[in-house]
């Protein structure tokens, strides 16, 4: 048994080797770029294989290196596959962040099984795939740090975005869970939770986003919260504070501000 006074690695001790998911496109890609440019090697996954490809091309001459492992997160052998690769390699992997997600609206007029259950299973059963895996490598390695990609939208339910909210929600339950157990075996795990971040996804939304921030700001963000080895990760800092008073209200007022919503 590991003692409860194992130490959790620092930043700077970490070997200078990361996974990223959804690593293709917004945030993903542009933290990937930026770890390569400061000399990390990058272990990029997404599932359009012409994405990795360009984000390959664009870290050419980085200090770092992109290694591409195209992977659908709904897929848990692959998952298991994408881990032993990387394991393969034979050192140990320093940083995991497991961005990869997706958004589809699920209003209550149209709601559909089929549609919330594909948004769920990618972003909350899809997480826990690349999980399963990569817990049993860094415990194995007595060391690590784990980022969630969660959302400020996890904080509580918002309309139109129930089954988005619920995934989310999710991921910031179980990192919260984990932390203690990982903190024993000398792994460190953070929930990063984003605001608006523009991005190919957010560029479909058809409605007004308040505080949206550029992909740099929130790769700024998350950086140096990992880098300082915080639990949660929030961005942008007035939207964040906004959301956790948000959440202490009661439910009368609470529905009486997200009424509102509806009204626009």
């Amino acid at each position: 048994m590991t003692s409860p006074n194992t130490k959790v690695a620092r930043w700077s001790d970490l070997p200078k080797r990361a996974w990223i998911t959804g690593a293709g496109k917004g945030i993903g890609r542009a933290v990937a770029e930026r770890l390569a440019m400061t000399g990390w090697t990058v272990y990029a996954s997404a599932r359009t294989t012409s994405d990795l490809d360009d984000l390959s091309r664009a870290a050419a001459g980085a200090a770092g290196d992109i290694v591409p492992i195209p992977l659908d997160i709904t897929d848990p052998e692959a998952c298991v596959q994408a881990v032993a690769r990387i394991a393969d390699d034979d050192q140990p992997l320093g940083l995991a962040i497991l961005n990869a997600g997706t958004h589809t609206p699920t209003p209550v007029e149209g709601f559909n099984a089929a549609v919330a259950g594909k948004l769920i299973e990618t972003n909350l059963t899809g997480t826990v795939n690349c999980l399963d895996p990569l817990m049993k490598l860094m415990i194995n390695q007595h060391n690590g740090h784990i980022a969630v990609v969660a959302s400020l939208a996890g904080y509580r339910g918002l309309p139109r975005a129930a089954a988005y909210s619920a995934s989310k929600a999710g991921l910031i339950a179980m990192c919260e869970a984990f932390q203690p157990e990982l903190a024993r075996k000398g792994i460190r795990i953070s929930v990063v939770n984003p605001g608006f971040v523009k991005t190919p996804l957010t560029d479909l939304n058809d409605f007004e986003m308040p505080f949206l921030i550029p992909v740099d700001e929130a790769v700024d963000a998350m950086i140096t919260g990992l880098q300082k080895g915080r639990f949660e990760i929030s961005f942008p800092t007035r939207f964040a504070i906004l959301m956790r008073l948000m959440r202490l209200l009661p439910y009368g007022l609470y529905f009486r501000l997200t009424g509102k919503i509806l009204d626009r």
